[in-house]
């Protein structure tokens, strides 16, 4: 079987909703089976980056915030979008500066992963920042965020014992646990 070509056929395609940051269609499809089905697809209109700050003694930031759509709150890796055609390094740069205050002289591209590719097209960069750099942080206006500085093996396990359960900062401190030895 060529694993390259996509066995699946689109039939009917259109969008039921849209708003400034997704739009969710309805498809009408063959599946590989070649039997008739549905299939609703979120298309989102950036970019997930996400960044693992590691400061000179080892330590990383997680953010804080409640997540609207889990209600719950949620500790994270500094994330955020990046608009389609910008570069994700850049979006990440930002990020990471808004929402903890810190900027990095050394950045390390470590993945690029799909967060949710069942029901998602959303397409995820991942980053390591060092030779960190402490300034004022400034999130927007609908981020009530907590900062907090702890050890990098700390929050690898809060990853493995799923008291992080958000799939960048997940994906992000394994591949840095794995890279760094923890």
């Amino acid at each position: 079987m060529d694993t390259t070509e996509n066995p699946w056929q689109t039939l009917n395609s259109s969008v039921k909703y849209e708003n400034p940051w997704l739009s969710i269609r309805h498809e009408d499809v063959l599946t590989p089976a070649g039997t008739p089905g549905i299939y609703g697809v979120v298309s989102f209109k950036n970019k997930a980056v996400g960044v693992i700050p590691i400061d000179a003694d080892g330590n990383t930031y997680l953010v804080g915030q409640y997540r609207y759509p889990l209600n719950e709150y949620s500790w994270e890796i500094p994330e955020g979008g990046s608009p389609l055609g910008i570069d994700p390094l850049e979006s990440a740069r930002r990020e990471l500066k808004e929402e903890t205050g810190l900027e990095a002289r050394k950045w390390t591209k470590i993945a690029r992963i799909h967060t949710s590719n069942s029901a998602t097209d959303e397409e995820g960069f991942l980053y390591i920042a060092e030779d960190l750099i402490q300034g004022d942080h400034a999130p927007e206006e609908t981020e009530d965020l907590r900062v907090w500085k702890l050890p990098l093996a700390e929050a690898v396990d809060m990853a493995m014992t799923s008291r992080i359960t958000d799939s960048l900062s997940v994906s992000g401190l394994l591949m840095v646990a794995r890279l760094r030895g923890i």
